[in-house]
C-alpha cells in the first residue's frame, strides 16, 4: 500500500486523517509543519501528500511548490480557507486537489484513493518496441538507449497506448485511465498530449500514433519492426 505524508500543525486533525488512513492499509507519516515535511520527503518514500495551508516555519503553499519542483507525486491540500481564491492559489502552486474544513473523512479517502489511481504506474512492466523502451519502473523513456524526456501524463499515455498495441483507445478511456474519473477539463486534453508524444517520437520509431476518426487513438507497430 502507499506511503501517505500528512502535514498539518493541528494534531487533532493529524491524528483523526491519520487514523482513518490506516483502517484502508495506507502507511502514514506525520508533519507538523512544512520543514518537518520536508526533511521527510528527502528521506522517505512518499506516494501521496496532504497538506495544510497554515503552518509555521514553512507554509503549504511553499511546500506544495517544492514538492513540485523536486517529486512526482500527488498533493491533497486540507485545509480551512475555502474561499475561491485561496483554492485558486493553491492550484497554481500545483496542487492536485483541494478540500475544505471541516470535512467528511469518507470524502477524503475517497480523493485520496483518487489521486493516487490517477498517478499509479505498473510498476513491473516495461515495454519494448524495436529501438524503444517504455520503463514504468524508472518512468523513462529510451530510444537507441537514448532517455527522452517525458512529463508523467505524456508517459501514462505513452505506455497505455504501447502496451496494448493495435487496440482503440477513445478519448474517454484515456481520460478516465489517466486523469481519473473526477477530471473536469477537455476531452481535447488528450489530443494536445498525444501531439506533444508524436512530436518527441518524430521519425525515431517503429510504431506510429493513429488517430482514429470518431473513436480515438491506437498505437500501430510497423511490419518491419
Amino acid at each position: 500500500m502507499a506511503t501517505i505524508l500528512v502535514a498539518d500543525d493541528d494534531q487533532f486533525i493529524r491524528e483523526l486523517i491519520t487514523l482513518y488512513l490506516k483502517k484502508e492499509g495506507y502507511t502514514v507519516l506525520e508533519a507538523n509543519d512544512g520543514e518537518e515535511a520536508s526533511s521527510i520527503l528527502s528521506q522517505q518514500t512518499i506516494h501521496l501528500c496532504l497538506i495544510d495551508v497554515m503552518m509555521p516555519n514553512k507554509n503549504g503553499w511553499e511546500l506544495c511548490r517544492e514538492i513540485r519542483d523536486l517529486y512526482d507525486l500527488p498533493i491533497l491540500m486540507v485545509t480551512a480557507k475555502g474561499e475561491s481564491e485561496d483554492k485558486i492559489k493553491g492550484f497554481q502552486q500545483g496542487t492536485d486537489d483541494y478540500i475544505s474544513k471541516p470535512f467528511d473523512p469518507h470524502e477524503l479517502i475517497m480523493r485520496v484513493k483518487a489521486l493516487l489511481r490517477r498517478y499509479k504506474i505498473n510498476t513491473n512492466e516495461k515495454v519494448t518496441i524495436a529501438n524503444v523502451v517504455i520503463d514504468a519502473k524508472s518512468v523513462e523513456v529510451t530510444i537507441d538507449q537514448e532517455p527522452i524526456a517525458f512529463p508523467l501524463k505524456e508517459f501514462q499515455l505513452l505506455h497505455k497506448l504501447a502496451s496494448h498495441p493495435g487496440q482503440v483507445f477513445s478519448r474517454e478511456q484515456l481520460i478516465e485511465e489517466i486523469w481519473g474519473s473526477d477530471f473536469d477539463g477537455f476531452d481535447r486534453t488528450v489530443d494536445s498530449h498525444i501531439k506533444k508524444i508524436r512530436k518527441k517520437l518524430s521519425q525515431q520509431t517503429a510504431f506510429d500514433i493513429v488517430t482514429i476518426r470518431g473513436l480515438g487513438y491506437r498505437l500501430e507497430v510497423s511490419k518491419d519492426a
